[in-house]
């Protein structure tokens, strides 16, 4: 611990809410270790320092008007960040480095900003990549070029039930979706985040070795640089919310009411939504249940509407008994209390193993990106949820909701889920699997003191 205090590390985390809080939870763990931490960060969504009075945060600008800064097309969003990012964040860590601080040991930047790496190495700083998606979908992007000369890509309606023997056991229906009016621009995105990653001096991954070891195995073959899967990261300690909406904690004292595992909790992340049929269908399929419910229903979640009205009267009488809506919720404790036995999502990553890692069974509603591989491996891989094939249809939202918390044909997915609770908290302890990496990687940064100092910095353009 000596040998790193006075080692400052730059982190800089993608401004969108799930790679904000990973990146954030990376820095609790690394400042737990002994090292000082700076966030540098773009004005679009820019975190809250007030729960990291240990962090110094430093803002770049990004230029970016209203109207750019939509998420609807994440793609051209990525590309304008990276666009007009670049020479802020070349200024900014200038700064950083000539500062009378402690010197910079180390960046560790979010796979999404394919410069910083070239940045940072003119300036005599070696690059780390956090990569907030699992390992399994990295390998899978990474084959979007294979999966475009064998004819997969672009998905076709009438090939949406093929296998895709080269990923198995996906389905061309599970390959990533991402929606853009440009997708060209996609693959050029694609294909430099996943150079800058192999660029790099190192990938950090919040997974562990017991959930997704065949991948990790392969991306070890095909990456030649160090790979460290440290995860479940919000598991690694106390950490603090780094959510960009407020959250309504007056859901765990609700839940506090309730019954042990009979709570169904049901929440699609910061970018998902539906049409206004279908979050009809979710309310029936939630008050024909007959379970209770906890329903995040965030501005945005309906398309079209930003109000939750016109909700049909049976539904507002389950309410009345037995549901909560709020707007936001404070997910891990959610996940973690006893009330809640199952967790209806998207299935984003941070959310997947954030149930994973708490013994939750899953409902599985991918929206697009890595989440429909993701939905596939919970249901047909690690088998600790189902999924809600073919579209939303209230009957089957009510079966599902009721197998996985009371019916004896869910017992064996609820086994499994206990199963890999246990296994998540044991990677975390002296001699696990993530406690290892995380010594590693702690002292791989440390290694890069000597090859920073033969780095003469070049820091003019």
């Amino acid at each position: 611990m000596n040998q790193r205090n006075n080692r400052r590390l730059v982190l800089f985390p993608g401004p969108i809410q799930g790679h904000i809080n990973p990146m954030l939870q990376l820095a609790q763990i690394l400042h737990d270790r002994g090292f000082s931490i700076t966030i540098l960060h773009t004005d679009l969504n820019s975190p809250d320092p007030f729960p990291h009075p240990s962090f110094a945060f430093r803002s770049i600008g990004d230029g970016l008007g209203q109207s750019e800064a939509s998420t609807s097309d994440i793609v051209r969003l990525i590309m304008l960040l990276n666009a007009r990012c670049a020479a802020p964040f070349k200024e900014r860590l200038r700064e950083e480095v000539s500062s009378q601080d402690a010197p910079v040991t180390c960046l560790i930047a979010d796979a999404l900003f394919s410069f910083a790496r070239d940045v940072a190495e003119r300036a005599g700083v070696r690059t780390m990549v956090l990569r907030t998606g699992g390992a399994t979908a990295l390998r899978i992007f990474a084959g979007f070029r294979l999966l475009r000369e064998r004819g997969y890509l672009p998905i076709e309606e009438s090939r949406l039930e093929d296998p895709v023997p080269e990923f198995p056991p996906l389905r061309v229906k599970d390959l990533p979706r991402v929606n853009t009016g440009e997708p060209e621009l996609f693959d050029r995105i694609l294909n430099d985040r996943i150079e800058g990653i192999k660029d790099s001096s190192g990938l950090i991954l919040n997974t562990f070795e017991d959930l997704e070891q065949p991948a990790l195995s392969l991306l070890r073959q095909e990456y030649p640089i160090a790979v460290f899967p440290i995860g479940p990261f919000h598991k690694c300690g106390p950490s603090s919310s780094g959510s960009l909406l407020a959250e309504d904690r007056s859901c765990i004292s609700w839940l506090d009411k309730q019954a042990p595992n009979s709570v169904v909790y049901v929440s699609f992340g910061s970018i998902a939504s539906v049409n206004e049929s279908e979050f009809s269908e979710i309310a029936l399929g939630l008050a024909d249940s007959q379970q209770p419910f906890l329903w995040v229903v965030r501005p945005g979640s309906v398309r079209g509407s930003e109000l939750v009205e016109n909700l049909p009267g049976c539904f507002l009488e389950a309410l009345e008994e037995r549901g909560k809506i709020v707007k936001w919720a404070p997910q891990h404790e959610v996940l973690a209390h006893r009330a809640v036995g199952a967790f209806w999502t998207h299935n984003g990553w941070n959310s997947t193993l954030e149930s994973i890692s708490e013994g939750v069974p899953m409902i599985c509603m991918p929206c697009f990106s890595d989440q429909n591989v993701n939905a596939r491996f919970v249901s047909d891989v690690w088998r600790v949820g189902v999924h809600l094939n073919n579209g939303l249809e209230r009957r089957k939202i009510a079966e599902a909701i009721r197998k996985l918390l009371v019916e004896k044909e869910g017992e064996e997915v609820r086994e499994r889920a206990a199963q890999f609770k246990e296994k998540a908290n044991s990677c975390l302890m002296q001699g696990g699997s993530s406690f290892q990496s995380l010594d590693g990687l702690a002292n791989h940064i440390l290694s890069f003191e000597l090859t920073n100092h033969q780095h003469k910095p070049q820091l003019r353009s």
